[in-house]
């Protein structure tokens, strides 16, 4: 039975795999064909990611533009965080759908399903399928298909997935995934996705003896997938496996409110204002301009593009270079300045981040992600099954997008208008494509 499995370690850039504290990704990396071209995308933020790897295209076609962004609601530009677990279902209702595109979930609804197990933010998990074609299992809501009626409907409370977002919780929801999703019911797509070592980079430094604790416990949990599926193999099944992070992270050097520096130049007229919104998504920011006030863009874009916090510049222009469109107002991207000094444990990277309007705040000397500098946009993908070659380093750039149409050709499912590529070399035997 063709079956695919995808392991998500969350945060990990891949020059953190080492023998010493990952053994199991390095063992893997012998048995699996190794992607030292793949690139997240823009911003490098696992509710994009999520999006982009669900449907294999980038966010101008999915819509989800950010992990903070802004809609267009009745007249006004209202900013969100979509890691909210209502977001994708207010968006649907304002905008008419919550993705623009279809998930992997709903393209396999009639071809074995999907089952998604996911301990990052409640966002991020739905991002996967949130329109109940599948399941998905979270610590804020599990939910599945609604048989009545189109839609997803919450599932009972036995079946729900108690779990913390740390080490303890990861491992709980990956003993239950590999006993239930793998053994069990043996869905087309099985996917677990690690809350660590994202969650201790945020808030311990890279490098840290903290951040090195919980790396080692993410490998260990990816390790009991990789385990479960070398026996799948054995006993006759034939699983493609891909074990990925979705982003790297930068140590965050300082902090910039781009806001006040609106305010400041005239440019936005008050913290409260709906007229221009800098929307920080990390070490980046998406900055709209209401239609009503767009005469101030080129104003603003030279006030961007003066700015020494600002690394790179990306007007509505040129959106299409980050894979990003100017929909809800969006007018600038943002990647904030990075460089290449190293942290106090000799991690390199690091990055300004733009400050949130609300929430937590980033911490300085800890990991942060989000922009186009050279280790966020340095995660890890590793492929073992029908079509890839076991021990071999590719460095072809490759993508995010490219993941979904690697899963479906492995299942023999069409992918038709998909932005990414399938990735294997050859067509695996004995694989029909089905419409």
């Amino acid at each position: 039975m063709r079956r695919t499995i995808i392991v998500v370690l969350d945060g990990l850039r891949r020059d953190m795999i080492s023998a010493e504290h990952t053994p199991h990704l390095m063992a893997f990396a012998e048995q699996a064909e190794r992607f030292s071209g793949y690139r997240s995308v823009f911003p490098s933020a696992t509710r994009v990611v999520s999006a982009t790897l669900a449907t294999g295209c980038y966010p101008s076609r999915h819509e989800l533009q950010g992990n903070s962004l802004a809609l267009l609601e009745d007249g006004a530009l209202v900013p969100h965080d979509a890691g909210h677990p209502e977001f994708l279902q207010h968006k649907r209702r304002v905008t008419g759908r919550s993705l623009a595109v279809p998930t992997l979930a709903e393209r396999l609804k009639d071809a074995g399903g999907a089952i998604v197990f996911n301990n990052v933010s409640p966002g991020a998990a739905y991002a996967h399928d949130p329109d109940g074609f599948g399941f998905v299992y979270h610590r804020a809501g599990s939910f599945g298909p609604d048989r009545t009626q189109p839609g997803r409907l919450l599932l009972p409370e036995t079946e729900q997935l108690h779990v913390t977002l740390d080490t303890d919780g990861d491992r709980r929801m990956t003993e239950r995934f590999v006993s239930e999703a793998l053994r069990k019911r043996r869905p087309a797509l099985a996917v677990l996705w690690l809350g660590e070592p994202d969650h201790i980079q945020h808030n311990a430094p890279l490098g840290s003896p903290q951040h090195l604790a919980a790396l080692s416990e993410a490998d260990r949990h990816a390790g009991l997938v990789i385990s479960a599926v070398n026996r799948m193999s054995d006993e006759g099944d034939d699983p493609l496996l891909i074990v990925a992070s979705d982003h790297g992270h930068q140590t965050v050097s300082g902090v910039v409110d781009i806001d006040s520096e609106l305010i400041d130049a005239g440019l936005k007229a008050n913290a409260d204002s709906g007229d221009v919104l800098a929307i920080s998504n990390g070490t980046s920011a998406l900055v709209y301009v209401h239609p009503d006030h767009e005469r101030i863009v080129p104003s603003l874009h030279d006030f961007l593009q003066s700015r020494a916090w600002a690394g790179e510049v990306v007007d509505a222009a040129s959106l299409c270079t980050v894979g990003q469109a100017p929909r809800h107002g969006l007018a600038f991207a943002v990647s904030l300045k990075s460089d290449d000094t190293p942290n106090a444990y000799g991690i390199r990277g690091s990055s300004l981040v733009a400050k949130p309007s609300s929430g937590k705040s980033d911490r300085l000397g800890c990991g942060q992600h989000g922009g186009l500098a050279a280790y966020e946009q340095s995660p890890f993908l590793m492929i073992d099954g029908a079509g890839f070659q076991s021990g071999v380093e590719r460095s072809d750039p490759v993508a995010v997008v490219d993941i979904a149409p690697t899963v479906l050709r492995h299942l023999g499912v069409q992918a038709d208008g998909m932005d990414g590529q399938p990735l294997q070399r050859t067509i695996p035997e004995r694989m029909e494509i089905r419409p």
